[in-house]
């Protein structure tokens, strides 16, 4: 019953999601609270040095959070042998050359989505980690979602009967910038440096998906870049070049049938930043990021078209709020918590670089039908 050092080089973490999300909530979370437990009783306490371009962004950082190392010198630090995992969540172009270093130094890799911006180099990197026997893994955060947790303990206890379809709600309005500061980084926003709505939430879907519905056997899908001048951190006009907003069908393993809007030029007319709905024939659901409503068969309205007189039902109120019988913790701390676990006992882990080459092809077969205006068939993948 000891506690043990476990040394993680986490790159990017002064990005928005790599702080608050990997940083705050998840290491330092795990740090404060004395460490992850082991099966046989042990801990693994995390030691992070944090990894930055700007020096004085990242030893601010370590300060602010007590972290007693930092550095601008990634290559040092892999070169470390007393650090084992490498961690990644700067930009998706950087990735792949990023873990191809790690996992040629020793390290067990685990990183944010998209793993690449292309197929090819996805595969690349995962097959480099298979032959050089490290583990590894990508951040599939939309799983631990309270609310997506509830359709899947819906699904499992037959609440749905058999599922018939998929409504899916995601998006909100991201300023142009100018008049209103924008909420997300204007590389989003440029093709040519890995922007696009498409690859960025596709590779969510694809998982959400998946593990969730029916694994996706193809895709039609549409995008736009409906703004089509933004401002970057600078104040600086720039051209968008990337989507912006997307609409996609997807057709799954045993008949379900999924279609989710995406967008970051939608305002918000509904219960959360993204909704799915689950229609079933023994029941329906629609979940948000936490909360889950509950319609069964027996308690379904019976409708009546009429357009020629006010609707004076109120359809919201035949629906019931899911129970809060379990007590969820940070989803991406559950990750590391997952991940750390796999790395020091061995313990089951299926969220692998495998997945999220999965999430980068859907990303690619989307935009190819995007492009060629048709279906197009999502293969197995080969390793």
């Amino acid at each position: 019953m000891t506690t043990k050092r476990l040394g993680l080089i986490m790159n990017g973490v002064t990005g928005r999601m790599g702080l608050n999300q990997h940083l705050i909530r998840s290491i330092i979370a795990i740090r404060d609270s004395g460490g992850v437990l082991l099966a046989n009783g042990d801990r693994m306490l995390p030691d992070p040095i944090l990894i930055g371009r700007d020096a004085d962004k990242v030893e601010r950082l370590a300060k602010r959070f007590n972290v007693t190392r930092w550095s601008t010198d990634l290559d040092k630090a892999l070169a470390d042998k007393n650090d084992t995992i490498f961690f990644d969540a700067a930009t998706t172009q950087a990735r792949p050359t990023l873990l191809t270093k790690a996992i040629e130094a020793g390290k067990h890799v685990y990183c944010e989505k998209p793993i690449a911006t292309n197929l090819d180099e996805a595969v690349a990197v995962l097959r480099l980690a298979n032959a050089k026997g490290v583990k590894h893994g990508t951040v599939q955060d939309k799983l631990f979602l309270p609310g997506l947790k509830k359709l899947a303990f819906l699904r499992d206890s037959g609440f749905f009967g058999r599922m018939l379809s998929v409504r899916g709600e995601f998006g909100y309005w991201v300023f142009e910038g100018g008049w209103q500061e924008a909420q997300r980084p204007s590389w989003n926003y440029r093709s040519e440096d890995g922007g696009g709505i498409i690859l960025d939430m596709v590779c969510h879907w694809r998982y959400v998906l998946d593990n969730l519905f029916g694994e996706v056997e193809s895709v039609s899908c549409t995008g736009t870049t409906d703004i089509p001048e933004r401002f970057d951190e600078k104040d600086k006009k720039y051209t968008a070049t990337a989507d912006d907003s997307a609409y996609a069908t997807f057709r799954l393993k045993g008949g379900v049938i999924a279609h989710i809007n995406m967008s970051w030029v939608t305002r918000v007319y509904r219960d959360d930043l993204v909704t799915f709905q689950v229609d079933g024939t023994h029941g329906s659901a629609v979940a948000g990021l936490t909360e889950c409503m509950i319609q069964a068969r027996q308690a379904t309205p019976r409708p009546v078209w009429n357009p020629d007189e006010k609707r004076t039902h109120d359809f919201y109120a035949d629906w019931q709020k899911l129970p809060e019988n379990v007590t969820y913790d940070n989803g991406f701390k559950e990750q590391w918590e997952m991940f750390i676990r796999h790395v020091c006992e061995d313990a089951p882990y299926k969220y692998t670089l495998l997945e999220g080459a999965k999430g980068v092809q859907l990303a690619e077969c989307a935009l190819q039908s995007w492009r060629e205006r048709r279906w197009i068939d999502v293969a197995p993948i080969k390793v």
